[in-house]
């Protein structure tokens, strides 16, 4: 937790920074509308990205399929565009990288092992918590096995 306040107070000195740099090196004009720039990429791939994704996931869930992927895929896409929503430089190389489908496949992979990892813990623990106090699962059933008989009177 202490390492996300520290990212969010550092990042924005940071963003400052690399403003101020590029601001020195090529002007404060062209800096301007670079990020000018940006911001309209963000707010235009925000637009596409939420219809893709709603397109993509609609049709998975046509077929019976659960769209996790796709919506895994559509919050990156969301975050990317956010990202070049804000201004700032150090802002805009993340979500390249985001974009960039190599390097999100990748990103997509670490948060979906994340997410796997998570339920598994929370799973575990839940059944301990049951198993400590004697609880059954609610679709937990007794074993019948089932048959025929016939009744034979002699």
């Amino acid at each position: 937790m202490r390492i996300f306040l520290l990212l969010f107070l550092l990042f924005p000195l940071a963003e400052l920074a690399v403003l101020i740099k590029v601001g020195s090196s090529i002007g404060v004009l062209p800096t301007i509308l670079l990020l000018i720039i940006s911001g309209m990429a963000g707010i235009l791939l925000l637009r596409l990205a939420g219809f893709a994704t709603a397109w993509r996931a609609r049709e998975r869930l046509a077929r019976g399929e659960l769209p996790e992927q796709e919506m895994l895929q559509g919050l990156m896409m969301a975050v990317a565009g956010g990202l070049l929503f804000l201004p700032g430089f150090l802002s805009d190389v993340i979500a390249l990288l985001v974009l960039f489908p190599p390097t999100r496949r990748l990103f997509l992979g670490l948060v979906g092992r994340r997410i796997e990892r998570q339920a598994q813990r929370r799973r575990a623990f839940e059944d301990d918590i049951r198993q400590r106090s004697g609880e059954q699962p609610a679709n937990h059933r007794p074993n019948v096995i089932e048959g025929e008989w016939e009744r034979r009177d002699k």
